[in-house]
C-alpha cells in the first residue's frame, strides 16, 4: 500500500475510533438532547434567506415562519424545561400567522382573506398568551367584564332615558 494511502486509512481509523468513543461517552446524546431544536430553526432560518438571495419565492416564507417560531419555543422549553409550554403553546398558532403574514406582506398576490387570517391567527396567539399567563386570575377578570358588559346592556335604556329627562 503506498504511504498516501496508509496514511488516508489510517486517518479514518483514527477519526471512526474517535467517533465510537465520543458515542459511549453520551456526547452524541447530549448534542442530540440539547441542540435538537436547530432542526426546525435552522431550516426556517434558511427558507427565509433563500428567500432574501431570491432562490425561492414568496411562499416559502410560510413554512420559514412557522419552522422558526417552532424552533424558537423549542429551543426555550429544552433551555429552560418543558413545564414552560404551558405559557407558550399559544406559539403554535403564532407560528403559521407569522409564516402567513410575512407571504402576503412580501408576495406579489396580495390577497386580503390571507391578510385577515394572518391577523386573526397572530391576534388568537396574543390573545391566548394573555390567557395562559394570567392563568386563573383571567376567568375571574373575564367573568367579571360578562357581568359588567351584561349590566350596561340591560340597563342602558334606562341611563339613556335618564340623561334626556329623568325617571317616568
Amino acid at each position: 500500500m503506498p504511504n498516501n494511502n496508509q496514511k488516508a486509512v489510517g486517518i479514518f481509523i483514527i477519526i471512526a475510533g474517535l467517533i465510537i468513543l465520543l458515542g459511549q461517552w453520551g456526547v452524541f446524546t447530549f448534542l442530540g438532547r440539547v441542540f435538537w431544536p436547530l432542526l426546525l430553526l435552522i431550516p426556517g432560518v434558511a427558507l427565509h434567506l433563500a428567500y432574501a438571495s431570491r432562490t425561492l419565492p414568496a411562499w416559502a416564507l410560510m413554512p420559514g415562519g412557522t419552522l422558526t417560531i417552532y424552533g424558537i419555543v423549542f429551543s426555550l422549553c429544552n433551555t429552560w424545561g418543558f413545564g414552560l409550554i404551558d405559557v407558550l403553546w399559544p406559539a403554535f398558532f403564532l407560528g403559521p400567522g407569522v409564516g402567513l403574514y410575512e407571504y402576503v406582506l412580501l408576495s406579489h398576490e396580495r390577497s386580503k382573506t390571507l391578510h385577515y387570517l394572518a391577523l386573526g391567527l397572530i391576534g388568537l396567539s396574543l390573545v391566548l398568551f394573555i390567557f395562559s399567563l394570567l392563568g386563573p386570575f383571567f376567568l375571574y377578570t373575564f367573568a367579571v367584564l360578562l357581568i359588567l358588559t351584561g349590566a350596561v346592556l340591560v340597563f342602558w335604556p334606562e341611563i339613556q332615558q335618564m340623561k334626556r329627562g329623568g325617571w317616568r
